[in-house]
This record gives C-alpha cells, sequence and structure tokens, in this order.
C-alpha cells in the first residue's frame, strides 16, 4: 500500500545538489501499517521508517470544575467546559446529566473539530444555600464514557455585628441610665462574612416585638397600663438613636467601625405629672439589612410574593437598650433663699445643702454668675443619693431690695445632632435649675459733726459760719462743685439777664475756690441769683491749646472707630454663623414668637382629636426608621397603579432626575419585586402570566430597564419603563415553552441605567393532560328503563392543566365488534374545568359485555378505559 515514485539520477549528484522522491500511502483497510524504506547511498544504507495512520479524533475534557464559593441571591452562575480535540477527524461527544442543580448545559451534545476546543456552557443558579457536588457523564468519541464533577458552595450573605474589644458577636447593647439631654456613645463593628461585596443600610424598628418605647418597666403593670393613655405615640425614634454612618458597602469579609449614640428625650404629656415618676427604658432594634432586600413590602399586593421575599430576606438585628432618668435635686432650706438685711460693704451668708435624689447618676452643677450674690464652691459634683452644703453669700454694691433669680447649670456629655456625619461628644449644659434669692441693703445712718474751722474763714462762707461739716465720706479728687439748670430757677434774677436763653450751669456762691477754673473750657457759668456770667480763668501755662484739643479729640476718635470696627466685625461673624445653623430643611430662620400673638385657649381645644403628624421627607443623613418607611409606601400603594407608558425619560425633569446616583438608602426605598416569580405548574404550549410590582417611594423619577434574553420570556413587555415619584406599577412577566421539565433562570434590571437588581423566575413545565374520573367503569341495568336504554353510564374528563386539550375517542375492537359507544367521541376540554362522557351497552345476541376505549389527547399521552357491562338474569 506503500508505492514510491522516484528516477535515479544517471551520474552522481555533486555537492549542494538535491532531487525528489514521492511516496505515496493508498490505504485499502481502516488498519495502521508500517513499513520501512532503504536507501542506498554508494556504501551506506539508510533505513527509513513508513507509518500509514487512519485519520481519528482524540478527545480530552476536564475531570472538575470548581465553581467556589458564591452567594444566595438567584443570580445563574455560569462556567465553562473546555472540550479538546488534539486528533485529525472531528470529534462526536455527548453529556448526560439527571440531577436537579445544574440547570443549564449547552451544548449538550456536538462536534468538535481536529485541531480546536469547544467550550460547553453550564449554569447554576444560586437560589438555595448549599454544597453542590454533581456528576454528569460524558460520553467521548473513541474515547467511551467519563465523568466530570461539578463542585460548589452556596452561601448565604451573613452580616454580623462584631464588639470592638471582644471581636465576639454581639446581640445587645445596654447604655444604661442617662439624664434627659444628654448623650452616650458605644462602637462597634459590622462584618460582612461572605464572599462578594454588599451594600446596607440600617433601619430602626418601631413596631418590632419586645421593643419599649418610654416605658417604666420598674412599675407595677396597672400604672404602667393608666400611662400608656398620657404617652405621646408621635415620638421621632431617629432622635433617640443615631448611627454613624447609616449606610454603606462592605468588600469580602470586610468590617467596619460604627458609631451609635443613645439621647434620650423626656415625652411631652397632655397632663403635668411628677417629674420624679418621669422614669423612661427604652428597647429598641436596630436593623443592618441588604439594600433592596425588603421583605413584607408586598403584604398588600400579595401573600405569595410576601412569603418569597420574607424568606430571602438578610439582615442581623442589634437591640439597644437604656434609660433616661430626669434630674432630681432638693435644697434645703428650699429654692427661694431669704437672706437677711444687711448694709452697704458688708455681707450675709446662708448654708444651702444639695441632695441628689438619683439611685443610678451622680449631678454636675455650674452655678451662674449673679450680681450681689456669690457662691462657693461655683461647681461641683454630687454622687447618687449624696448631698453637698454650698455657702451663698450677699454682698450688695448698692442700696435696694433684690430678688434675683440664680441659674444652676447641670452640665453632662452631649453630641451636636447637626453634624450628624461626625458624632463627636462634647460637655454641655442640658438642664437648668433656678433658685430665688432675696435679699435688702439698707443705708447706714451716720451723725454729721460739726467742728470749729481755727484757720481764716473765706469771703464768703456758708450758713452755719465758721463751723465745717467733717466725716461726710471718702474725698474725691475734684473739688465739690455745686451745679443747677439756669433755666431751673428765676430768683433774684438780674433784669438785663431775664432773657438769657443758652443753658449755662449756676455756680453756688462757697464754690469760689473751683469756681475760678471751669471744669470744660467751653462752657458758661453764671451766678445763682442774679445770673450773672462769672469769671473763668484759664491758666495757659496748664490748659490745652486748641491744636491740642483737636489731636486729643482725633486720638478719640480714632479709638471709637476701631471699637466700632471690631463691634461691626463681630457682629458679621455672628450672623454668618446664624445663617449656617438656620439654613436647613427645617428652620428657616424666623426668630420664636417675633410678632405673633398668644392664641387664646379654650377647653373645647383639649376635647377635639389632635392631627397626625405629617411626615416630612427623609433626610439624606436621617437614618431609616420602619414607621416612616411604612408611611412612604402607604402613600405609594394607596394611589392608583401608574398605567401611563413613557419608556424612555423625556421631560427635562424627568432627564435631570433619572441621571442621578442614587445613594443605598435612596435604593433601599424602591420595590422591584417579588425577587422570586414562581409560576408553579403550567402546561406546554400555555401562556401564562405574572406581574413584577415597582414602586417607587422616592420624590424623583427613576428608570427601570429590564434585559432578557431567554426565549422562554421574549413576550414580557414593557421592557423599559419612567416610574414618576410616589407611585407604584407593575409589568407583565409572560413565560411560554415548549419544553417539558423544571425551568429555572433569571433576568436582570437596572434602575436610572446604573444600579442593577436580579429577578428569578421558577416554573415546572408539565405536558398536555387529562384524567378520567374511573379508568374501569360497570355500567349496571337501571330498574324501570326501556329495554335497550338501561345500560349507561358517564365518566367525566378533567382538565388539570392551564392550557385547553384536545381529544378522541377510539374503540378498541379485536375480532369481534365492540358493543360499546361513547359520545362525544371527540372535543376540547378548557382549562381547569371537566367534561363528561356518556358509555352505553346495546345489548344483543351474542354480544360482548366487555369494551375498551382509547382516549387520545392531543399531543399528551393516550388513557385507557375499560368499560363492562353487569347483565342479571
Amino acid at each position: 500500500q506503500f508505492k514510491l515514485i522516484v528516477e535515479n539520477p544517471e551520474k552522481p549528484i555533486a555537492s549542494g545538489l538535491q532531487f525528489k522522491a514521492v511516496v505515496e500511502y493508498t490505504p485499502k483497510c481502516a488498519e495502521d501499517l508500517r513499513d520501512k524504506l532503504t536507501l542506498l547511498v554508494d556504501d551506506d544504507v539508510v533505513h527509513i521508517p513508513l507509518l500509514g495512520l487512519i485519520p481519528y479524533c482524540d478527545l480530552e475534557i476536564e475531570s472538575e470544575v470548581n465553581f467556589g464559593e458564591m452567594i444566595a441571591n438567584n443570580k445563574l452562575v455560569t462556567k465553562e467546559i473546555s472540550i479538546a480535540n488534539r486528533g485529525t477527524t472531528s470529534g462526536i461527544f455527548r453529556i448526560l446529566y439527571d440531577g436537579v442543580v445544574l440547570l443549564h448545559i449547552k451544548p449538550a451534545r456536538g462536534v468538535v473539530k481536529p485541531k480546536s476546543v469547544r467550550k460547553i456552557g453550564v449554569d447554576i443558579c444560586t437560589d438555595v444555600p448549599g454544597v453542590i457536588k454533581e456528576m454528569m457523564k460524558v460520553e467521548l468519541e473513541n474515547r467511551g464514557w467519563t465523568e466530570v464533577w461539578i463542585k460548589g458552595v452556596v452561601v448565604e450573605q451573613v452580616l454580623k455585628v462584631l464588639g470592638v474589644s471582644c471581636e465576639k458577636v454581639l446581640k445587645c447593647i445596654n447604655f444604661g441610665p442617662l439624664y434627659f439631654g444628654t448623650s452616650k456613645t458605644e462602637q462597634i463593628h459590622l462584618y460582612n462574612e461572605s464572599p462578594e461585596c454588599m451594600d446596607w443600610v440600617a433601619v430602626l424598628e418601631e413596631n418590632a416585638i419586645g421593643g419599649e418605647m418610654g416605658t417604666d418597666l420598674q412599675r407595677s403593670t396597672d400604672a404602667v397600663l393608666h400611662d400608656l393613655s398620657l404617652k405621646n405615640k408621635d415620638v421621632d425614634v431617629s432622635t433617640l438613636v443615631l448611627c454613624v454612618p447609616n449606610e454603606g458597602s462592605l468588600l469580602p469579609y470586610e468590617k467596619t467601625l460604627i458609631t451609635l449614640c443613645f439621647s434620650p428625650e423626656k415625652f411631652e404629656r397632655d397632663f403635668e405629672v411628677n417629674d420624679t415618676s418621669l422614669i423612661q427604658d427604652y428597647v429598641l432594634f436596630l436593623r443592618f439589612e441588604s439594600v433592596g432586600k425588603r421583605g413584607g413590602c408586598l403584604q398588600n399586593l400579595s401573600d405569595d410574593a410576601t412569603a418569597t421575599t420574607r424568606s430571602n430576606s438578610r439582615h442581623v438585628d442589634l437591640a439597644l437598650m437604656g434609660s433616661g432618668f430626669p434630674v432630681i435635686l432638693t435644697f434645703k432650706p428650699g429654692t427661694v433663699i431669704n437672706f437677711k438685711d444687711c448694709y452697704l460693704g458688708e455681707q450675709a451668708q446662708v448654708v444651702c445643702t444639695m441632695k441628689n435624689e438619683s439611685k443610678f447618676l451622680p449631678v454636675t452643677f455650674s452655678f451662674r454668675k449673679t450680681a450681689h450674690f456669690n457662691v462657693f464652691p461655683e461647681r461641683g459634683k454630687i454622687k447618687k443619693k449624696s448631698e453637698k452644703e454650698v455657702m451663698i453669700s450677699f454682698s450688695p454694691h448698692q442700696i435696694g431690695t433684690f430678688e434675683m433669680k440664680q441659674i444652676i447649670d447641670i452640665v453632662g456629655t452631649g453630641v451636636d445632632k447637626n453634624d450628624v456625619n461626625v458624632l463627636k461628644t462634647s460637655t454641655k449644659s442640658f438642664h437648668q435649675i433656678c433658685l430665688t434669692l432675696l435679699g435688702v441693703c439698707k443705708s447706714k445712718q451716720k451723725s454729721v459733726v460739726f467742728t470749729i474751722n481755727p484757720g481764716l474763714t473765706p469771703l464768703i462762707s456758708n450758713a452755719t459760719g465758721q463751723f465745717v461739716v467733717r466725716g461726710t465720706g471718702q474725698l474725691s479728687d475734684t473739688a465739690p462743685v455745686a451745679v443747677l439748670k439756669s433755666t431751673q430757677t428765676q430768683i433774684h434774677t438780674h433784669r438785663k439777664n431775664r432773657n438769657c436763653k443758652d443753658d449755662a450751669l449756676i455756680a453756688f456762691p462757697n464754690d469760689r475756690a473751683a469756681s475760678l477754673r471751669p471744669s470744660e473750657w467751653n462752657k458758661k457759668y453764671r451766678t445763682i441769683f442774679t445770673k450773672t456770667e462769672r469769671y473763668n480763668y484759664i491758666d495757659p501755662e496748664f490748659a490745652y491749646t486748641d491744636s491740642e484739643r483737636l489731636l486729643k479729640e482725633a486720638n478719640k476718635k480714632h479709638y471709637v472707630d476701631f471699637i466700632s470696627h471690631l463691634r461691626q466685625r463681630r457682629l458679621v461673624r455672628e450672623s454668618i454663623r446664624q445663617f449656617y445653623i438656620y439654613n436647613n430643611p427645617v428652620s428657616i430662620g424666623i426668630k420664636p414668637a417675633e410678632g405673633l400673638k398668644s392664641p387664646r385657649i379654650s377647653v373645647a381645644d383639649f376635647l377635639k382629636e389632635k392631627p397626625q403628624p405629617k411626615m416630612l421627607p427623609l433626610d439624606d443623613n436621617c437614618i431609616l426608621t420602619s414607621r416612616k418607611l411604612a408611611a412612604i409606601v402607604s402613600k405609594s400603594t394607596n394611589k392608583g397603579v401608574w398605567s401611563w407608558l413613557s419608556p424612555m425619560p423625556s421631560s427635562t425633569q424627568e432627564k435631570e432626575d433619572c441621571s442621578l446616583t442614587l445613594t443605598h438608602k435612596q435604593l433601599h426605598q424602591i420595590f422591584i419585586g417579588p425577587s422570586t416569580i414562581d409560576f408553579g405548574d403550567v402546561c406546554v404550549y400555555s401562556t401564562t402570566t405574572k406581574e413584577l410590582h415597582i414602586i417607587n417611594n422616592l420624590s424623583v423619577h427613576i428608570w427601570i430597564q429590564i434585559e432578557i434574553e431567554v426565549a422562554e420570556l421574549q413576550e414580557t413587555s414593557p421592557l423599559s419603563q419612567v416610574v414618576p415619584p410616589l407611585t407604584k406599577t407593575h409589568i407583565p412577566v409572560v413565560f411560554e415553552t415548549t419544553t417539558v421539565g423544571m425551568f429555572k433562570t433569571s433576568f436582570s434590571y437596572k434602575i436610572n441605567n446604573q444600579h442593577i437588581g436580579h429577578v428569578l423566575v421558577i416554573a415546572r413545565a408539565m405536558p398536555i393532560e387529562l384524567q378520567l374520573s374511573t379508568t374501569e367503569l360497570i355500567l349496571n341495568p337501571i330498574p324501570g328503563c326501556l329495554a335497550g336504554t338501561e345500560f349507561r353510564r358517564t365518566v367525566t374528563v378533567c382538565n388539570p392543566r392551564n392550557h385547553p386539550a384536545g381529544f378522541t375517542w377510539r374503540p378498541v375492537t379485536g375480532d369481534r365488534k365492540s358493543a360499546f359507544t361513547i359520545k362525544p367521541t371527540r372535543g376540547f376540554v378548557e382549562a381547569y374545568s371537566d367534561m363528561e362522557c356518556e358509555v352505553v351497552w346495546h345489548p344483543g345476541f351474542n354480544t360482548p359485555e366487555t369494551g375498551q376505549f382509547i382516549l387520545h389527547v392531543r399531543k399528551g399521552n393516550p388513557i385507557n378505559l375499560k368499560c363492562s357491562a353487569k347483565v342479571t338474569i
């Protein structure tokens, strides 16, 4: 089968030359041949082996495919298996699998070309946690059957709350007792114990089982039930508990630090009660949820969908406990302290005993500065159930009766709630107590003693002659000059001075030593009686010149302007600070009660029912609460279903809204579900529809785009829709199949063309089937009927599927003709309905008493019906 084609050269071949010889191989059978070609070169013999091999395929496949760790999030995960052909001809393969874990194996059979590799896709749905270890058989040409193992692990996406110091799982944090108005912070670690990235949000559960909102758990049951009517139910829980941060993303096996702050606040009550009984215990639940996994949102829409959604929710709950206590300080001798009367320059002291009535917390106090009163010590700390004495002194600086309010600041730890992104604790005054201090300062009577002046008396002396008053008090630096407005007296006024209109000062006659010089150089002085202008002597050696006076005024004006500039700059800074304080959505900077009149309150106002508080839109920095979410959801779901189709953003507002990148909390307020759509048992060749609900609880438009690639869901429409704010709508998901078996796939959707989500679709495709009420029918004679009509009975043909089924009855006849007939012989049975068919036996001579019919179902399996007639003689 080998042939050599060559012509030997007649002359020897020179060096560097060559010639060709051709070897032909012509196989005559499917076997490999071996031979050799002997080449004689001068005295050398060269053996060249010849191999004649038939074409064959050499297929190889991987023995194991490992999916690794996957999250149970209703996604389809695809891995590829390579089948390599290292042969020279194409090879055929076939894959057999009879399990339920692997969804799709495409292609299950095919051809691999020579010197090439073919990829086989294997899909797994990550809807149920568990260990995957499946085996599929692969038949390779020329290799036979081989086993390929599919391995993987599907785990739940687990969130854990860990302690910062111990790194152990925390179930509860007890903040302990706190005063109303103070705050306490605790830190935790939020741990993502899963192999995939996770977006999370924090939600405060207000109506959780076991929660308490300000109940005094130490009181009796009757007292607590009586107090429920006094409690305000409209308390915003987000003001009691702060969580920073309250949203974020966690990488696989990553943990983040979260700060929790508890700030108890006193409830407003309809009636006044004793402050000592205002002990409020709190038990709240903080839930850390995966973004978008919100169970219970479809509770009013579909019970089946609710149950499915609830089972797929991923969250972890953390209980928060704490108590709020009022500040209870008692004072002895009381809150009104009356001091003894004292004179100017003296002081009166009273010892005040302060007692802390609290059994759990100490009190840190600070007395404010008050005129005429001093306190020692001004600040301090009183332990629980302890007393402390302070000395209050009354040191008046002027004569009169004083009633002062002494404010006592109770100091504690607090946080600035205006900046919730960073929780910084600081010491602040959270409570004030006022004491009333009463004191009287009297003038001290002093006797005036006159003594004889041994020196020379002036020309004009006083009315007492040579006696001079001593001991009138401390001497002043200036000479006593008695002045009086000239317009207030007209006694002995000279005629020429009666019409003087100037506001001149009057010098008394006993101030001659001081009247030679004016107190002010630009003012006039007149006598007390005749109003004659007095002579003012200005000493040029000591008086200021005009230039010096101008320089002095300019220097004074410079300092006045400087102080005015500092004040103006301080006012500008204060106005800027006030602007940033009031520049928020809640306060618009209006001063309380400015220009408002107090309303008139009547008894009828108390009898009216309180209006429900309006729910404000959720702030970006505010933590989500279950009550706020429920209120927004109810507002959206109570509206009618939005049926206006808008597949693309058209208006300017819609384009602007649909281009926004939503935060985790905003995504958590959008519900698209259920996350698993279970069609149940459906019939092939039928069309089944389920609704995918979309609830937009945001105040902006959102754009939903659905991507479907499988042929069974191609009739789903619309695949793109713009949903207005606070609106609900739905998209009908249509399922059609022609293949019997379990169907499971997932499709993805996008929100604003950025945020991706998944929906799992499950269906069990069943063949077209009809059922009979019985497969053996016995016909008994009916008494009183005419001959030939008494053997009758009906059989019920039932259709348990959701697709109409056509049928045809065909009798089974042998050598003898059947005596049984059935009507109707053909027809249709609608979905989930039944039809009765009548079987009649026609008696006759030598007629058979048994018969058989076959119910042929169109595109379904046939059913046998045996009939027999019971004849009695």
